[in-house]
């Protein structure tokens, strides 16, 4: 005979799921929504951290007081440029990469797993790389420059206004790219070659599989590769934070680096909230923008 289930049974099978969820709920209110509610409390505030007892509200205070600081808008500025020119140069040389790695030859699997050495060293380890490569005295890119007569002397390349944000850009791309070529070469496995054979025996070259097979098919995977490097490199401080601390001036300055410095340097941890609040909401639009783009593709 077969069992009946009970009333009591069915309740408990229903709360099962959610009592497994439970844990990951509460890791992620602790880690994530805890320290948000506090960062916008202290948005709202005076808080600095040399006198913690005093600590008045001044509600949008901060954010007016941003509106009027220069640093700021050229931080934001900053940041536009660096997440443009650091994503799409990612995404092309990465695009390249897999690309090639898809193609076969004797060393493919040696190739494949060099290329992830980048992206898996710590981005303390190569802002010190990079900021050895460039330096003034002994760095190697200056030695092989003046032995093939290219420049005549040495260029300071992290202490010139002009260079120094194109030197951490440089370093940063070699660190990502191999992010998109894993991602994207993931999705040229999953390409059908019946669908290859076709577009070649119908005439296409291969820039026109490229164009209307080969990125139409992985277009998903792209999005969200796109999406995902877009978020990481916007809160990338890290590598800027080695080389150059910001420097020279305000050249290197971009928004999650202005707000950990006024938070950690300045101790104006209700300034630094704001800041980091405004990033927040400018990537919370990118996302939002992303998500109702596909949620339109799907529903089609």
């Amino acid at each position: 005979m077969t069992p009946t289930r009970t009333a009591g049974g069915n309740a408990r099978e229903a709360v099962t799921p959610y009592l497994f969820l439970l844990p990951a709920l509460l890791v992620t209110l602790a880690v994530v929504l805890v320290p948000v509610a506090q960062t916008m409390w202290m948005s709202l505030h005076d808080y600095v951290l040399f006198r913690p007892k005093n600590v008045p509200f001044i509600g949008l205070g901060n954010f007016a007081r941003l509106l009027k600081d220069e640093v700021f808008w050229i931080s934001l500025a900053n940041s536009a440029w660096w997440i443009g020119l650091v994503v799409s140069l990612q995404f092309a040389l990465g695009l390249v990469t897999a690309l090639l790695l898809n193609q076969s030859f004797w060393w493919r699997g040696l190739a494949r797993g060099l290329i992830i050495i980048p992206w898996a060293l710590p981005s303390v380890i190569i802002g010190l790389t990079w900021t050895w490569m460039y330096d003034f005295n002994v760095g190697v890119l200056n030695d092989v420059l003046l032995r093939f007569g290219i420049v005549e002397k040495p260029v300071a390349w992290l202490a010139q206004p002009g260079t120094a944000f194109y030197s951490i850009v440089l370093a940063l791309i070699w660190q990502g790219f191999p992010f998109f070529a894993v991602t994207i070469l993931a999705g040229l496995q999953t390409i059908p070659d019946e669908l290859l054979e076709a577009a070649e025996i119908d005439g296409a070259t291969r820039f026109q599989r490229l164009r209307s097979v080969i990125l139409p098919s992985i277009a998903g995977v792209i999005g969200t590769a796109l999406l995902l490097r877009t978020i990481w490199v916007a809160n990338s401080l890290d590598v800027i934070l080695v080389m150059t601390g910001g420097g020279p001036g305000f050249a290197t300055h971009t928004l999650p680096l202005y707000a950990f410095l006024k938070a950690y340097s300045g101790m104006e941890f209700g300034y630094g909230s704001a800041l980091a609040l405004v990033l927040t909401l400018l990537l919370l639009a990118v996302v939002f923008v992303y998500v109702r783009r596909q949620s339109r593709e799907l529903g089609r």
